[in-house]
């Protein structure tokens, strides 16, 4: 990957959407990119889970937002899922957890920050919404770039 997010904001300010400071990159990978697939959990992985274990995600970021309660959602089983089924990278709005374990998995994970716990035992979930959080909104099929200084969207591939 030869993009920086700074050059792409620099060449496309105006179609270029920054999420706010504070999600910093816990994965194995220092950057990543692909297409957005969105995921609203409610305070449980298992939907995640399930997208991580059987599906594809070649060229694919998933985007995940969650109850801003103080658990984790994404940890070393769920990221050597996404290693297997080759995601690019997941974005958290929300806590993660097993980071000594997780930074040496080549896939890009950034979050809030880290919790021990792990999710509650409620199941639901939304795929393919709209989400909106850190001054962003996602949409399924957009694209996103991220590296060492941050996580940008593009309404498609550029680079």
């Amino acid at each position: 990957m030869t993009f920086f997010t700074a050059d792409i904001c620099d060449e496309h300010s105006e179609i270029t959407h920054v999420l706010e400071a504070g999600y910093h990159n816990y994965g194995g990978a220092e950057k990543c990119e692909g297409e957005i697939v969105t995921i609203k959990l409610d305070k449980n992985n298992a939907g995640l889970i399930s997208l991580l274990r059987d599906e594809d995600g070649t060229g694919k970021v998933v985007v995940v937002d969650v109850s801003r309660e103080y658990f984790a959602v994404v940890g070393e089983n769920l990221m050597k899922f996404a290693h297997q089924n080759n995601y690019a990278g997941i974005i958290v709005n929300g806590y993660i957890r097993d980071t000594f374990q997780i930074k040496d998995i080549p896939v890009a994970l950034y979050a809030i920050g880290t919790c021990p716990r792990k999710s509650i035992p409620v199941t639901s979930c939304e795929r393919g919404n709209d989400l909106s959080f850190g001054g962003v909104e996602f949409k399924q099929g957009q694209y996103l770039y991220a590296d060492t200084d941050g996580v940008i969207v593009t309404p498609a591939k550029i680079v």
